[in-house]
C-alpha cells in the first residue's frame, strides 16, 4: 500500500484525497488538519447565509468517509506538533494543503488603531473559527468601511446589514448572532481603489446586496463614469459587463429613505486611518484616476469617510510552514507540478496542492485540477516512493509522539452537539466557538 499524508481538510485536501483513491486502488490516505473539524473555509470561510455553497460540505464528506481515507483532526503540523520531517517517517508522500492562512495588509498609518481589523478575523468570529477571540467588531461602530470589492468584501457588507430573522436560520454562532442584532451600524460604505469593470466580485454576489430588507445600495454615476469601460462595456467579459449594469441600474434609481444604506465606492485609495478618541473615526481616501494600462494614479484630491469599524479585505497570503521551504514574493511553496523544490531541486516525497501551491486565485472548484495535477506527479513518482519503509499504521507512531487525534467519530460527535444547541435556542444548527467546547463534544463520543 501506498501511504499518504494530506495537511490540511479544507477543498484542496479533499479533493487531493479523492483523486489519489480515484487514481489508485492501493494508496490509503490520512487527512490531516490542525483544527478538530473538516471542510477548512467551506466551514470557517463561506457565509453562513449562503446555504448553498456550504452544503458543498455534503460532496466533501463523501471522500472523507471513502474506506480509503481517515480524518486526524487537532494535529498540528510544524511547532508544537509533528515536524515536517518527521511527517515523511510516518508516510511515503505528504501533500501539504495549507491554504493562505493570512490576510494583506494596508500598509498605511494609522492601520493598527482599534476598531481597524481585518476581513478574515470578522469572518473568523461570525464563523466560529476557534481560534477568533476578539468579539467587539460591530461595538459602538454606527459606520462601516469595507475597503475591498471582492467576494470576501460583498460577503462582510451584506452580513454588517442582514438583521436577526435573516440570519438566525443559519449556524452563526449564538454570541455573533447577538452581537449583530445590536448592532447600530446603519451605512456600509464597501471601496475600491479601481473602477467598477475590475471589481472581483461576481454578480451574483453583487446582486444579492439589493436585495437585502430596509437596506438601499447607493452608487455615485460620477465614480462610475471614471472608468473608461462603463460607458460603453461590450468589450468586457460577460461578467464584468453584468456587474457594470447591476451597478448603472443602482446609480439610476431615485433615493428610497431605506433605515441602512450600502454605498459602493471606486476610484478611492485609503492612504490612511484617522483616529479619534484613541482609536479609528474615519479613512482618509485619495481619488484616483485611470492610468490608461489598467491600473490608477493619485490625483492629490482627499476625501474622508467617517467610520468607527474598518474591514481590509485585500487579499490573502500563505505563511512560511517550519521545515518546508517559501517564497516570500509570492506566498507560496516552490514547486514543479506540485512537486516541492528545494534549492531548485525536487524533494522527494513532498507535494503542495491549493493555494500555497498556486496563491489565493480562483474559486473552490479551482482546486480540482490543482489537486489532479499534484496527484499525478505524486503518483508517477509513487514507485521510487515505496521503496522506502514506513509503518503500516501511522496514528500510533502519532499518537507516540504525543498527538492526541480526534478522529470522523470525534467530529460527527461535534456534529451531534452543534445540532442539540441548535435545537436548545430554537435555531437548526449552531456552531460551537471554541476550543474548549469542540474538544470536550469530540471526547464525549469515546464516552
Amino acid at each position: 500500500m501506498l501511504h499518504v499524508a494530506v495537511v490540511g481538510s479544507g477543498p484542496s485536501g479533499v479533493y487531493t484525497a479523492q483523486s489519489l483513491v480515484q487514481q489508485d486502488p492501493q494508496v490509503r490516505v490520512d487527512v490531516l488538519d490542525r483544527l478538530p473539524c473538516p471542510y477548512g473555509l467551506v466551514r470557517y470561510g463561506v457565509a453562513p447565509d449562503h446555504e448553498k455553497i456550504k452544503s458543498l460540505q455534503n460532496n466533501l464528506r463523501t471522500v472523507m468517509e471513502h474506506e480509503r481515507v481517515r480524518f486526524l483532526g487537532g494535529v498540528q503540523v510544524g511547532p508544537g506538533g509533528v515536524s515536517p520531517a518527521r511527517l515523511r517517517e510516518h508516510y511515503h508522500a505528504v501533500v501539504y494543503c495549507v491554504g493562505a492562512a493570512t490576510d494583506r495588509h494596508l500598509g498605511i498609518p494609522g492601520e493598527e488603531l482599534p476598531g481597524s481589523w481585518s476581513a478574515t478575523e470578522f469572518v473568523s468570529w461570525y464563523s466560529a473559527h476557534p481560534d477568533s477571540l476578539t468579539d467587539g467588531f460591530v461595538l459602538g461602530a454606527r459606520t462601516a468601511v469595507v475597503i475591498g470589492v471582492g467576494n470576501v468584501a460583498v460577503d462582510v457588507t451584506r452580513i454588517l446589514s442582514r438583521q436577526v430573522p435573516e440570519l438566525s436560520p443559519t449556524d452563526m454562532p449564538q454570541a455573533a448572532l447577538a452581537a449583530l442584532g445590536d448592532s447600530k451600524v446603519a451605512e456600509v460604505h464597501m471601496v475600491g481603489r479601481r473602477g467598477p469593470s475590475q471589481a472581483r466580485f461576481t454578480t451574483k454576489e453583487l446582486r444579492e446586496l439589493g436585495s437585502l430588507p430596509d437596506t438601499e445600495v447607493v452608487v455615485d454615476e460620477a465614480e462610475l463614469a471614471l472608468d473608461p469601460a462603463y460607458a460603453d462595456p461590450t468589450g468586457l467579459p460577460a461578467a464584468q459587463r453584468r456587474n457594470v449594469e447591476v451597478l448603472r441600474g443602482w446609480a439610476a434609481a431615485p433615493p428610497r429613505g431605506a433605515p441602512r444604506r450600502i454605498r459602493l465606492r471606486f476610484f478611492l485609495r485609503p492612504v490612511e486611518l484617522l483616529a479619534d478618541g484613541g482609536r479609528v473615526g474615519a479613512v482618509r481616501f485619495e481619488r484616483t484616476l485611470p492610468d490608461g494600462q489598467g491600473g490608477v494614479t493619485g490625483s492629490g484630491r482627499y476625501e474622508d469617510i467617517e467610520a468607527q469599524l474598518v474591514l481590509r479585505s485585500v487579499g490573502y497570503r500563505g505563511v512560511p510552514l517550519e521545515g518546508l521551504p517559501f517564497e516570500t514574493a509570492t506566498g507560496t511553496v516552490p514547486h514543479r507540478a506540485g512537486r516541492v523544490l528545494r534549492d531548485g531541486e525536487v524533494s522527494p516525497g513532498e507535494y503542495v496542492a491549493g493555494w500555497i501551491k498556486r496563491g489565493p486565485t480562483g474559486v473552490i472548484g479551482t482546486n480540482r485540477p490543482c489537486a489532479k495535477e499534484t496527484v499525478t506527479s505524486l503518483l508517477e513518482d509513487a514507485p521510487g516512493l515505496m521503496r522506502r519503509e514506513v509503518p503500516e499504521d501511522a496514528l500510533p507512531a502519532l499518537e507516540a509522539d504525543g498527538l492526541a487525534p480526534v478522529d470522523w467519530a470525534g467530529w460527527l460527535a461535534i456534529e451531534r452537539a452543534e445540532a442539540e444547541l441548535g435545537a436548545s435556542l430554537g435555531r437548526s444548527v449552531v456552531k460551537l466557538p471554541d476550543w474548549r467546547s469542540l474538544l470536550a463534544a469530540a471526547r464525549g463520543d469515546a464516552r
